[in-house]
């Protein structure tokens, strides 16, 4: 096994949980994550904020509130002219 270390494990996790990182890093990476209790925790945090972020983006507004905002818009236009 190859530790790649707390600092490079910190440093590419972004990557690594995109899987943007060439292979023997994503290795070393995941071998290192097996075994450091501390970078296990950061991979949990940085891996539940990714999916949360994912799945609000996915949301829309409810119809209601889109159809209040295009309101006002109207109404914004409609004094500036």
């Amino acid at each position: 096994m190859t530790d790649c270390g707390c600092e490079k494990a910190r440093r590419d996790l972004e990557e690594y949980l995109r899987h943007e990182v060439c292979k023997t890093s994503q290795t070393d990476i995941a071998e290192h994550l097996e075994h450091c209790e501390g970078c296990q925790d950061e991979a949990l945090v940085a891996r539940t904020l990714t999916e949360v972020l994912a799945r609000a983006c996915k949301e829309s507004a409810p119809e209601e509130l889109r159809d209040q905002v295009l309101a006002k818009l109207r109404e914004a236009q409609t004094v500036q002219s």
